[in-house]
């Protein structure tokens, strides 16, 4: 059977977070076969998509200690201050962190740096075979182990099944794990805009009762990365303006305060939803990022929750293969389902929380929500836990969050 390729692990989904979770593994010495159905080609693909993530300090710091930020921090931009506002009212909110002390809250990266910097960090690490394009045909979990039939018939073992293709996972669907989804009936439409006036690395974010409307600063000060969320009914008419009342649209939206604008990317759009796996781990199976939960933009997490993820299940497999367990051990999963379990269950539950309150309309709801936004902004130690959800730093961390190696 000397053809069936090994490793500790088998990860399926070489996305940001499998891919991420890969290198992070191999530091710790824990090898992995990384299975993704997409052409290299097209994940080299350096066109302007208009879509960028806005990464957490924590997760920043996790990407410095797994070694992979020289592969993209050189087309970050800080996010250095968040305001926050509603319809009418601009700047009820500004979350300023003292940045010599603590640096700034997150960083901006195109996904196409941070989608091929994690890929040939990957492809570049010991311990971590890529096979691309491929594709699972068949999967076998049991107290022996994993095997994975490939449909061009390759064959793979391991201990350990990853479940990280994102929201359709067909390894949690497999698996029977149930999901708790529903559709918020938004939109969000993506796209990149070039602006006159500079903007210093503040990130705006205004709620209105469609959804919220979000500018994110990307590098070079004149460009944002744009986040507009419109109601269902609303969306094809506007994904069919013109360039020119597109952009007027939007100028109206944050009250002209950037100058002129122009797009500088194409505009893309998916429909908005919630879900949440009711488990994160089975029979030497475990799920990491959309596989086992998505939740809505409006507090820019998503991402980052699938970060946390990698990085409590690096530290739970890396140490557990120190002390001689096996990657699929039943002990080891459960340590990772309850480290991450209620940690996601309860993000997911507030950005679905504010999701719904900043969506009730009328001015008795507006009044309620600048009487709570007006709290924040005058009791610092509430604002001090907004600002510590924002940078990913509530709860136990692992250490990799922390900077620290495993």
């Amino acid at each position: 059977m000397s053809d069936i390729m090994r490793s500790d692990v088998i990860i399926l989904g070489a996305g940001l977070v499998g891919s991420a979770l890969a290198v992070a593994l191999a530091r710790g010495g824990v090898s992995s076969i990384v299975v993704d159905p997409a052409q290299p080609d097209a994940i080299r693909d350096t066109r302007a998509d208009g879509r960028a993530s806005a990464i957490s300090s924590s997760s920043w710091r996790m990407m410095k200690a797994i070694g992979v930020l020289d592969h993209f921090a050189a087309e970050a931009s800080p996010i250095d201050q968040i305001q926050v506002g509603e319809q009418g009212a601009h700047g009820l909110l500004a979350f300023t962190p003292d940045l010599e002390a603590d640096g700034p809250l997150g960083m901006m990266v195109e996904n196409r740096y941070l989608r091929i910097g994690l890929r040939e960090a990957a492809a570049a690490s010991d311990g971590v075979t890529l096979l691309m394009p491929a594709r699972a045909a068949q999967v076998e979990r049991d107290a022996s182990g994993v095997r994975v039939t490939l449909e061009d018939g390759r064959r793979l073992a391991g201990s350990l099944l990853i479940g990280a293709e994102g929201r359709r996972s067909p390894t949690r669907d497999e698996a029977g794990i149930g999901v708790a989804r529903w559709e918020y009936h938004h939109v969000a439409i993506v796209g990149m805009l070039d602006h006159e006036v500079d903007h210093g690395n503040v990130a705006h974010e205004l709620f209105y009762t469609a959804g919220p409307f979000a500018l994110l600063p990307m590098k070079g000060g004149h460009r944002s990365a744009l986040v507009w969320t419109v109601s269902e009914k609303d969306a094809p008419a506007m994904l069919s303006l013109s360039e020119r009342a597109f952009l007027a649209e939007a100028s109206k939206r944050i009250g002209g305060m950037l100058g002129e604008l122009k797009l500088a990317a194409p505009l893309s759009s998916y429909p908005l939803g919630f879900h949440h796996a009711a488990r994160i781990t089975g029979e030497r199976l475990a799920l990491a990022g959309d596989a086992g939960h998505g939740i809505h933009p409006i507090a820019g997490q998503g991402l980052n929750l699938g970060f946390r993820d990698v990085a409590a299940l690096a530290e739970v497999l890396i140490e557990g293969a120190r002390l001689g367990l096996d990657p699929g051990d039943h002990q080891l999963l459960q340590r990772y389902e309850r480290w991450r379990g209620l940690d996601t269950f309860m993000v997911a539950a507030a950005t679905d929380g504010l999701t719904r309150l900043f969506g009730v309309p009328g001015r008795t709801a507006s009044r309620i929500r600048r009487f709570g936004i007006g709290m924040v902004n005058h009791i610092p130690p509430l604002k001090g836990f907004f600002m510590a959800e924002a940078r990913g730093e509530s709860g136990t961390l692992p250490r990799l969050l922390n900077g620290q190696q495993i």
